[in-house]
């Protein structure tokens, strides 16, 4: 029994103990963290997804206005700083840049026509490359809508 005075019974954690804390914790991460990366990678998808939504609203808008959407070349800074088209009435975006993806890449912009419509915007997702499943997965405009 431990006692209130000093002495042998002084409280504390065995080393015993605190290995025992310690596997627990790590099983717990074990078994948690997976699931909580995959909640982080989906909802970069998700972010992804809205902001091509975003985009295409401003190229929607700019069309309106100067009857056409911009070029390839022009890209989509376009919606930002005026490419020199007539009747631009821009920045078609609240924010002064192009955002880019949730990994931080630029998102690539083919128009007029798209290969899967007026226009085609995309990100490569996590890795950056063509394809890829989960979090690594293309996300494009022909598939948002």
């Amino acid at each position: 029994m431990r006692g209130i005075r000093g002495g042998q019974g002084e409280g504390g954690f065995t080393l015993i103990e605190l290995i025992v804390v310690i596997i627990i914790l790590g099983l717990l991460a074990g078994l948690v963290g997976p699931r909580l990366f995959g909640w982080v990678g989906k909802g970069k998808q998700a972010t992804a997804k809205a902001q091509i939504e975003l985009l295409g609203t401003g190229l929607d808008q700019y069309r309106l206005d100067v009857g056409a959407y911009p070029s390839s070349g022009q890209g989509l800074e376009a919606l930002v700083r005026n490419p020199g088209a007539p009747n631009w009435n821009g920045p078609y975006l609240k924010k002064p840049a192009i955002p880019k993806d949730p990994w931080q890449n630029p998102y690539h912009y083919k128009c007029c026509p798209g290969d899967h419509g007026d226009y085609d915007i995309w990100s490569y997702g996590a890795d950056n490359a063509p394809g890829g499943e989960g979090e690594n997965a293309d996300v494009n405009s022909w598939d948002v809508k």
